[in-house]
């Protein structure tokens, strides 16, 4: 379960960034996950709210919200847009377990569904990052 690895990488950075900005408290927090890292955003929204309050008292309470971005994958050959669903290849779960811990490894299972080519770039969907971030400080 690395959700719970996820979800205190993300609350360390959040309370870092807490600190430079002096706030005395986060009220909003907003993380996007990109498709390709296949967490299960139950398991991972959990992890947020049970681990936050051992990460820093500046995320006490806080109800972070989490949004999995679309993989968004363009055709080098012809330059088709498409997304992981709409590739042609095979998408079983061995599969997609291996193109989650190497990205790369989609140009071996997955092509454009347009001309064919497993040529492509990964546009989006990849890693977790802090989408957005609020919070008061003591002057508030």
């Amino acid at each position: 379960m690395h959700e719970y690895a996820l979800a205190e990488a993300v609350l360390r950075a959040a309370a870092r960034v807490a600190r430079e900005q002096d706030l005395a408290r986060v009220t909003r927090l907003e993380v996007a996950v990109g498709e390709l890292q296949q967490i299960s955003q139950e398991l991972f929204e959990r992890a947020l709210t049970e681990v936050e309050t051992a990460s820093d008292p500046r995320l006490e309470g806080l109800e972070p919200t989490v949004t999995i971005v679309s993989a968004a994958l363009q055709c080098r050959a012809c330059g088709a847009t498409f997304a992981m669903g709409e590739a042609a290849g095979e998408q079983g779960a061995d599969e997609m377990e291996a193109i989650h811990f190497v990205p790369e490894l989609a140009h071996s299972f997955l092509a454009c569904p347009q001309c064919g080519s497993p040529d492509f770039e990964i546009e989006g969907g990849r890693g977790v990052t802090i989408a957005a971030m609020e919070g008061v400080t003591d002057d508030a």
